[in-house]
């Protein structure tokens, strides 16, 4: 048994040995695995040493067809800063003169990796740019791909683009928040409502209309990419077959079809209610009515009350009628600005009567109440099905005049500008590598070569486990509990199994072997039956010997006379021998219960005797 825990004890030091020296080498060594954009495997070991300015860092370049691509590494060509006004908005805020800037990452910076960075709180932004062709809806996928990074968090504040609805006036210097668009997409925030905005507007071929189509909200926890200060990548996907992919991370958080997944839906309904058409004075909807031939009880009594005294009730013993709950506090002073004359007499503040804090209570006693076993409330008619019953009613439905069918929606107006007009509580928004193409291999290299170094980077500078484990918890306080459970667990089972244990008397005592085991008076008596038994058996097999002897040899009859009268006389002497050892045996067996005082006790010592047969 000892020595199974201490084999025990032998595995849980070498574990712990090697996972000592796992996290060791973590911590020299900070291993951080690039994502594959071309689908092939690649990894890359980053030392935890290495400070993230020995990143080489290069300007993405497209790889294949591009409608749009800006990196912002170079001069802020091409963009336009609105001069207009917001409209509908107080003329001290209704100018879009929020500043952009070109910078470079506060934290986890890339050297020579710089974004579009809104500066100002509180403030209108806009600024535009056109696209290197105009897109259009087609037979290629539209593929809208960017960088944001809330540097400061968020509190109230969008990082949404919008795709500019090509048009002969388009004038970027006039871009604000009326300019028709053809694609909204990208996050938005505001108090605790976490957004990831795709709206297009699909115009109405009837009536030439445009309305905006929402997609249902992403099945998944914004709150931590918004709150995170890392640099996320935002990508939606356009098919041709009128569905739609947005990702966050090239991870798909969000899929559907513009025909069935968008709010409200672009189709509408065949049939709609009559307008015109009004429920019936006499409709009735009501499934149950008052029993109209119930009549009350004549012992119904709709005065009791739902409370009584309760009569069995007695004043405890103690109780001081005469003590009031309150007395004046004996120690209260009147300040010295009291003025009697205005404030009137002075009082000395009410305290609990100390005289009543020993005893049951003080002051008139009053009997408690209990529920009145008679109350029975106001009677009312029990409900019955309702004969006359119609069901809820609705109105008639009658065709849809508006109705039509656009079963290709992705055949939306063509965009030729991107632009990002915000509104923002919160500075410091970092916007960075915009792509418009519509490869999704082009995408994928072009966010390896940008967002792909700004995650090795975070990656190599993310803090220990130990720090990650304490900022949790300063989050979520209840996982203190947790560590310390997990901490104290295993100490606990080292503690139970491998701490040494002192030999006790009862164990030495245990492990004696034993060099006479005593026999009890039962078994004795069965041996001496057992030996009886012998006897029988030697006697039956000499008598057989003899028997042999006679058939084979003649001998004198007095011969054989004289040696069957000495064996008889040998047999008889060797019972009487055998009946005087027996009762030899018990005469000790009992001079040692009474020398132990038990009766059916085990003898101390007790010599077996048997026969042998000469």
């Amino acid at each position: 048994m000892y020595l199974q825990w201490d084999w025990l004890c032998l595995g849980v030091l070498i574990i712990g040995s090697v996972t000592a020296e796992i996290e060791n080498k973590e911590t020299l060594d900070a291993s951080v695995e690039v994502e594959d954009f071309d689908k092939q495997s690649q990894e890359a070991d980053v030392d935890g040493d290495k400070s993230s300015l020995e990143v080489v860092y290069q300007t993405p370049k497209p790889t294949g067809e591009v409608y749009f691509t800006a990196t912002f590494d170079g001069v802020l060509a091409g963009w336009v800063l609105s001069k207009t006004k917001k409209e509908d908005t107080d003329v001290n805020i209704a100018k879009y003169d929020g500043k952009w800037e070109v910078e470079e990452l506060k934290e986890n910076t890339v050297p020579g990796d710089r974004g579009l960075v809104l500066k100002s709180v509180a403030k209108h932004h806009a600024i535009s740019a056109m696209l290197t062709k105009e897109f259009i809806f087609d037979d290629k996928p539209l593929i809208v791909q960017y960088e944001v990074n809330f540097q400061e968090g968020i509190d109230c504040g969008g990082a949404y683009i919008k795709l500019l609805s090509s048009s002969n006036d388009l004038n970027l210097e006039y871009f604000f928040d009326k300019t028709p668009y053809t694609i909204m997409f990208g996050p938005d925030k505001c108090g605790e409502d976490y957004k990831l905005h795709f709206i297009f507007r699909h115009k109405n071929p009837k009536t030439g209309e445009y309305d905006e189509k929402h997609a249902k909200r992403p099945d998944v926890d914004l709150k931590k990419l918004y709150l995170d200060k890392k640099t996320h990548l935002y990508t939606l996907v356009l098919k041709p077959d009128d569905t739609f992919e947005i990702l966050i991370d090239q991870l798909v958080v969000s899929k559907g079809s513009l025909l069935e997944d968008m709010i409200p839906p672009v189709n509408p309904q065949k049939e709609i209610d009559d307008p015109s058409d009004k429920k019936p004075d006499d409709w009735d909807e009501r499934p149950k009515i008052p029993d109209p031939n119930a009549v009350k009880p004549d012992d119904w009594d709709e005065d009791e009350p739902s409370k009584i005294e309760d009569p069995d009730a007695v004043k405890p013993e103690g109780w001081l009628d005469d003590e009031p709950q309150y007395v004046p506090d004996p120690n209260g002073k009147k300040p010295k600005d009291w003025d009697e004359e205005m404030d009137g007499e002075w009082e000395a503040p009410q305290i609990p009567n100390p005289k009543c804090e020993a005893v049951p209570g003080c002051g008139h006693w009053v009997r408690p109440m209990k529920n009145n076993p008679n109350y029975k409330g106001k009677w009312k008619a029990p409900l019955i099905d309702n004969p006359n019953y119609q069901g809820i009613w609705s109105p008639r439905k009658i065709p849809n005049p508006d109705y039509f069918e656009d079963s290709h929606p992705f055949k939306m107006t063509a965009v030729s500008a991107i632009g990002l007009e915000l509104w923002s509580m919160t500075s410091d928004i970092y916007f960075d590598n915009f792509i418009i193409c519509s490869e999704k291999e082009v995408a994928d290299r072009w966010a390896a070569d940008g967002w792909g170094l700004k995650k090795l980077v975070a990656s190599a500078n993310e803090p220990g486990m130990f720090s990650q484990l304490v900022t949790a918890a300063e989050d979520h306080p209840w996982l203190w509990v947790l560590y310390i459970l997990t901490l104290a667990l295993p100490v606990g089972l080292g503690v139970l199994f491998c701490w040494p244990t002192k030999k006790t008397d009862e164990d030495i005592d245990f492990k004696k072997p034993d060099i006479s085991k005593p026999i009890t008076k039962g078994e004795l008596d069965q041996e001496g039956e057992e030996l009886d038994d012998d006897e029988i058996e030697l006697e039956e097999e000499k008598e057989n010997e003899d028997t042999a002897e006679d058939g084979k040899m003649s001998k004198p009859a007095c011969k054989d006379e004289g040696e069957k009268e000495e064996n008889d006389i040998a047999d008889t002497s060797q019972e009487e021998g055998d009946k005087s050892n027996k009762s030899g045996s018990e005469d000790e067996m009992k001079e040692a219960n009474e020398d132990t005082g038990y009766g059916d006790g085990p003898l101390k010592s007790v010599r077996k005797r048997r026969i042998r047969k000469d």
